[in-house]
């Protein structure tokens, strides 16, 4: 007799008004779900499917009657006859601050299309804030400490760029596009690792990703899983296969085919998705709605590729009408 499968208990309907339309979805989505079920594109950098909404970004905030601030729509629930907007002035003006504050001090060249898209749509210009400032030094920004903080030069828009951190041999850290979106910190938390490696260190624009006591990767807690690259949105935790294809100028995505497998270190049947190019795997990654990784990885599944590469060169066949050579075995029955 077969076993039942367990469901999850039905969830009510509720009904909502966005932007003057009655939306119905179930009792506990959140805003930005009722949104996404109603095609209304929402912007969006730190909400991830697969982690805890943490509300860091202040992209995705909407108008709700009778809320005296914007709300953030990744992490407010809905409630029976709740009024949202999510076009007004009010939010087109925040969303374009958050947009020109986190261009103008970070490198954003390497978000996703739809973040330059959204920077078009809400006129974002964060070249207004002026050029920006000279790089901190490699290590300035760690030895920062909470309460000291010097007058900012106000000729020069204040800039996170440092020196790329380059002390392991599967990724690099590139905080100069670091915005803070904490992904990395839930996905190496609870959400994911448990393990607690990193965390923010520092208050207001001092605010950075640390280990503990700022040591090195290989001093701290980290597993070297790679969760932290799989959530970055801005590839500030990049592969450093991909980070020196990107160097010598040889990275392009377009040329990159993706092949689904599965990881074949342990039984439990993880799903990879490996990036090739030029017949060669340059990382990997997991599909954030597989029910086995909910898009995480162990240190073997992410960066355990390397054995691929190592293929010996195949010699070509001999013809089945070619002479034998000399030395070798005449056939069995022969002599």
């Amino acid at each position: 007799m077969s076993e039942p499968v367990p469901v999850d208990p039905p969830r009510r309907l509720i009904d909502l008004e966005i932007d003057g339309r009655t939306a119905r979805v179930p009792e506990g989505s959140t805003i930005l779900a009722a949104c996404r079920a109603d095609g209304i594109d929402t912007p969006t950098l730190c909400y991830a499917d697969n982690l805890t909404p943490v509300n860091a970004c202040r992209v995705c905030v909407v108008e709700v009657e009778g809320s005296r601030t914007l709300v953030p729509a990744c992490s407010r629930a809905v409630e029976v006859g709740m009024k949202v907007a999510t076009d007004t002035e009010r939010v087109r003006h925040s969303r374009r601050l958050v947009m020109e504050f986190l261009a103008s001090s970070v490198d954003v060249g390497l978000t996703g299309l739809d973040v330059h898209r959204w920077m078009d749509e809400y006129g974002a210009n964060p070249e207004r804030y002026g050029a920006p400032m000279e790089p901190s030094e490699a290590g300035e920004r760690d030895a920062f400490a909470p309460g000291h903080h010097d007058a900012p030069d106000t000729a020069a828009a204040q800039t996170v760029r440092q020196p790329v951190k380059i002390d392991n041999e599967l990724y690099v850290r590139d905080y100069s596009r670091c915005i803070l979106c904490y992904k990395c910190v839930e996905a190496c938390g609870v959400d994911a690792q448990n393990t607690f490696a990193i965390a923010v260190a520092g208050r207001g624009f001092d605010a950075r990703i640390s280990t503990e006591y700022a040591v090195a990767l290989d001093e701290s807690a980290c597993v070297y899983c790679g969760n932290c690259i799989g959530v970055c949105p801005t590839d500030a935790l990049m592969f450093t296969s991909e980070h020196d294809m990107r160097e010598a100028g040889t990275w392009d995505e377009a040329e990159q085919t993706v092949t689904e497998t599965i990881c074949p270190y342990c039984g439990v049947g993880c799903d990879l998705e490996l990036h090739v190019q030029d017949n060669e795997i340059v990382k990997v990654t997991s599909p954030w709605d597989n029910s086995v990784t909910n898009g995480h990885l162990c240190v073997k599944g992410r960066f355990g590729f390397q054995y691929v590469q190592r293929r010996e060169p195949k010699e070509p066949e001999a013809a089945e009408d070619s002479p034998p050579r000399a030395d070798s075995e005449p056939p069995p029955g022969r002599s």
